[in-house]
């Protein structure tokens, strides 16, 4: 890029498939800040979810659009995670050439202001994301990572973030007996998984598959099938239209990941042995609705963040921590198998590219074994 523009990768909040590049001249850096060149970021179903959620769950906040335009309120910056390296530095903890990981607009360039810095990490401490919650406010100094190797950022873009999640879904339903849909020890509960080709899905799928007393059951298009038996975490795989192959009275839970209002009342009118609903994101965004006059429980949203806040409190930051790094490395030993990777990197560079490829991931259209790497980045 040219040193004195930023490029961003604009969206209307009330119409995703509308989009806009906007190039402005960088603002002087003010005293404490940080520019950081953003390199690289993954675009998932979940940053389509960011975007369905943006007012709901605040999401628009975390980089506002601002500047001369009449309709500034009406475009936001859609939250992406990656990687980036900083620029230019006037906070005196943090060099210039610093790598970093955290939670980035779509854009090539962001200025941070540190808080709370450590050797292993900082808090954004700008006075507009002081309310927002603090796990994306938190960025992570590569060279003390756990997490961290130079040679896994694009499956630490891709998975990190929807693999937390997933840990946090499997450990907020253990942590709560799974509502009781495995009381019985004769019958298996049900995890009920839709949209499982999803990322998030499967690396839920992966940690439901470890405990005793559940058959983890992905629901998917026809055209998923197959990819989703490949991976070896689901121990049943069927259609949406195949809600007959499960028995009604099974106890069961539902794992949302789809948001398909439609399916959504379809399952809870079939399976009266429903436990516990749990609307996770919105793959399929057109079909979003609510959940009312639902048959069975009431679908109740998770919000990752407040299991984390649980668990910090219960072992402290380091034991998740520990937690956490452990079965990531073990999910990403899965995910990068030789013989058969669950996981095809593919690499958009340049602004006309990235559009390419939101609008290929707004619309559905990606191969579930394909993960999309994005770079604003132009060459200069």
């Amino acid at each position: 890029m040219h040193s004195t523009d930023i490029i961003d990768f604009l969206v209307r909040k009330d119409q995703l498939g509308t989009t806009k590049l906007r190039t402005r001249p960088l603002a002087p850096l003010a005293d404490g800040q940080l520019r950081v060149r953003i390199d690289r970021f993954a675009l998932t179903s979940n940053n389509i979810t960011y975007a369905a959620m943006g007012e709901a769950m605040q999401y628009w906040r975390f980089f506002p659009v601002s500047g001369d335009e009449a309709d500034d309120t009406d475009w936001g910056q859609i939250p992406v995670w990656g990687f980036g390296t900083v620029q230019a530095s006037s906070c005196s903890d943090i060099a210039v050439g610093e790598r970093l990981y955290g939670y980035f607009p779509m854009a090539n360039a962001v200025d941070l202001t540190p808080g709370r810095v450590t050797a292993g990490s900082f808090f954004d401490a700008s006075p507009h994301r002081a309310e927002l919650h603090s796990v994306y406010n938190q960025y992570m100094r590569c060279t003390a990572d756990p997490f961290y190797t130079a040679d896994t950022e694009d499956i630490q873009a891709l998975l990190r973030p929807l693999f937390i999640t997933s840990w946090l879904i499997d450990d907020f339903l253990a942590d709560n007996d799974f509502f009781g849909a495995t009381a019985d020890p004769a019958q298996p509960g049900l995890m009920l998984l839709s949209s499982a080709s999803s990322k998030t899905a499967y690396g839920t799928a992966f940690q439901l598959a470890q405990r005793a007393g559940i058959e983890v059951v992905g629901l998917t298009s026809p055209g998923n099938v197959a990819f989703c038996e490949s991976l070896g975490c689901y121990h049943r795989v069927l259609t949406y239209d195949q809600l007959d192959k499960i028995a009604p009275d099974a106890p069961a839970i539902f794992v949302d990941f789809a948001g398909n209002a439609g399916f959504r009342k379809a399952l809870h009118t079939h399976c009266k042995g429903l436990k516990f609903s749990s609307s996770i994101g919105a793959t399929h965004v057109a079909d979003m609705g609510g959940g009312k006059d639902l048959p069975g429980p009431k679908a109740t949203l998770f919000f990752a963040p407040a299991q984390i806040k649980k668990r910090s409190a219960e072992w402290g930051a380091q034991g998740l921590g520990q937690r956490l790094v452990q079965s990531w490395l073990a999910f990403t030993a899965a995910v990068s198998r030789p013989d058969q990777a669950w996981l095809q990197v593919q690499q958009h560079n340049g602004p006309n590219a990235v559009l390419a490829a939101y609008q290929q991931v707004l619309g559905g259209k990606v191969d579930p074994r394909t993960g999309h790497i994005v770079s604003l980045q132009t060459q200069s």
